[in-house]
């Protein structure tokens, strides 16, 4: 069983027991949450999209709150000396998906 979500505008394709990343939700380390909107359950040949998984929730706990890999961006004008080099970590938080409840 299966589902696709959407948290943080992205959306991620879950499993009970998976571990996912995603954009950064508010809460503390071991606190047990909602994961945004379900827009898809398989479960086996079942498939339930749109409309059809109103009372479908997904449960997870916080792991914890940590940063992406540096990515760099350089600039420059060619022929003027002018070079710039700026680093961007994204914040993200690991959840552990514990339930996936119809």
């Amino acid at each position: 069983m299966y589902a696709v979500i959407e948290t943080g505008g992205k959306q991620y394709r879950v499993a009970p027991g998976e571990t996912v990343d995603v954009e950064t939700i508010p809460g503390e380390v071991g606190a047990e949450i909602e994961l945004g909107r379900v827009l898809a359950v398989v479960d086996g040949d079942a498939v339930k999209a749109g409309a059809a998984t109103g009372g479908v929730r997904v449960t997870g706990t916080i792991v914890s709150h940590d940063r992406g890999a540096k990515t760099l961006v350089f600039k420059f004008k060619r022929k003027k000396q002018y070079k710039r080099t700026i680093g961007h970590r994204q914040n993200f938080t690991r959840v552990k998906v514990n339930d996936i409840t119809a």
